[in-house]
């Protein structure tokens, strides 16, 4: 079968590109322009004295970690104690900020304004790229790293409040097709715990360069739901988040880094990075949008697709109290994650009756083989993408469905581009909008 399968990598080397924040618009200081764009100018004014920690910053002996900080200009400061180095940098947003050694050898540095939300970021020693001993880690970009949470003017829909709350678990389940223990995260809302009602289930998928632990650390899926369970504003389900990379399935002959290796040879190459022409939201031959209208790639009969509907829906049905049929079953995913959507629901419309697609491509009426089964089956297709990506493809993907009779739902994140931000808000949207009568 492998023989028959794409691969879900993205080469080893792009593999965080597609789901991470896109950085600002610019190079690297001291650097040439990057794709084209011209380098981003420092801002070497005083930042305002207001910073306070980071909501994700680590804690030690219940004492929060001072550093890094962000203030009301939305920059970032963080420090490091290293005395011997020669060269401290701060990573954020693909920009590379200097930082300054006192004379107790602490290093400090501070970052241009950076959009509301999260951001992954790292620090370079002498040329050697380390977590900020000061920040929570989370995986991202292929490794895991230091994540910093800049405030956002609409956090209260996934900040943490006084409503019942949902559990999020891990669960292991042996593959067959892998041939390995594989892992996924179940969020499971208030209650579930306390009688016998049956739930439907949104299978719900990372991007590029990230895992199963993304939608529960950096996107907030479980806070999220419990605030808009507790509002009345959706009904409860299960969340289900696998991983999209099987291991052993995405290199030759081998298992490589945790499935994260290049495709094997004779297999169609992986998708292209977000922002070159191809990837979701970029303009590129054929135009803008990713699958559907200027479709930039298809991602069907890949190794997650097998494990999805072979193995992890019948174990999650088996060991969950799900409602398990096809009316109560939604699929979604932010950039690649929307990708798979794109192709495994497409392949499997007896299986997934609510489509989702986060900074993730479209459907175009043209792909749609059958129109009066696709309306008989699927209840909403949802487009969502960030104000600063190429969503117009999408935009107009979703209007020729409204066209054709399907219900279909385009939303745009205000003043986000393809980071987390986006994909929370399209999740908060999208939500609602689920298993309603």
């Amino acid at each position: 079968m492998r023989n028959a399968i794409l691969t879900l990598a993205l080469l080893y080397g792009l593999s965080g590109v597609l789901a991470i924040a896109q950085p600002p618009q610019g190079g690297q200081p001291g650097r040439g322009p990057q794709g084209g764009r011209a380098p981003v100018e420092i801002d070497k004014t005083p930042p305002v004295e207001d910073f306070t920690p980071s909501a994700l910053n680590a804690v030690v002996n219940g004492q929060i970690r001072q550093y890094p900080e962000v203030n009301s200009q939305r920059r970032v400061r963080t420090t490091l104690r290293a005395p011997n180095a020669q060269s401290v940098q701060l990573d954020i947003g693909g920009v590379r900020y200097p930082m300054t050694k006192n004379d107790d050898g602490v290093w400090t540095g501070v970052s241009n304004a950076q959009d509301e939300g999260f951001h992954y970021y790292q620090l370079w020693v002498d040329g050697v790229s380390v977590p900020d001993p000061g920040a929570l880690m989370f995986y991202g970009a292929s490794r895991w790293g230091s994540g910093v949470e800049v405030p956002a003017h609409d956090d209260d829909f996934y900040a943490m409040k006084n409503v019942p709350h949902g559990n999020l678990r891990e669960v292991h389940f042996f593959s067959r097709i892998a041939n390995a223990t594989l892992q996924c995260y179940v969020y499971t809302p208030p209650d579930y715990e306390k009688g016998s009602k049956r739930y439907p289930v949104l299978y719900l998928q990372h991007g590029a360069g990230e895992d199963e632990h993304g939608w529960g650390g950096q996107g907030h899926a479980g806070l999220i739901m419990d605030n808009l369970i507790a509002e009345g504003k959706a009904k409860p389900f299960v969340i289900v988040v696998g991983n999209s990379y099987i291991p052993g399935m995405s290199a030759p002959g081998g298992r490589g880094a945790g499935g994260r290796g290049a495709a094997p040879a004779g297999q169609p190459s992986a998708p292209a990075p977000a922002g070159a022409p191809g990837a979701p939201g970029a303009a590129g031959p054929g135009g803008p949008g990713g699958p559907g209208r200027g479709r930039g790639f298809v991602m069907t009969n890949t190794p997650f697709e097998h494990v999805l509907v072979e193995e992890m829906i019948p174990f999650i049905d088996a060991n969950f109290r799900t409602l398990a049929d096809q009316p109560h079953r939604a699929m979604a995913g932010l950039s690649m994650g929307g990708a798979l959507t794109h192709g495994i629901t497409l392949a499997h419309l007896d299986k997934f009756s609510y489509i989702g697609m986060f900074s993730g491509g479209s459907i175009a009426v043209s792909e749609i083989k059958d129109m009066a089964d696709f309306k008989k089956k699927v209840k909403l297709v949802f487009v969502g993408y960030g104000s600063r990506e190429n969503g117009a493809a999408g935009k107009a993907n979703v209007e020729e469905l409204k066209n054709a009779g399907i219900n279909a739902v385009y939303y745009e994140s205000p003043l986000t581009a393809h980071e987390w931000l986006s994909w929370r808000r399209d999740l908060h949207e999208f939500a609602p909008l689920l298993f309603q009568k």
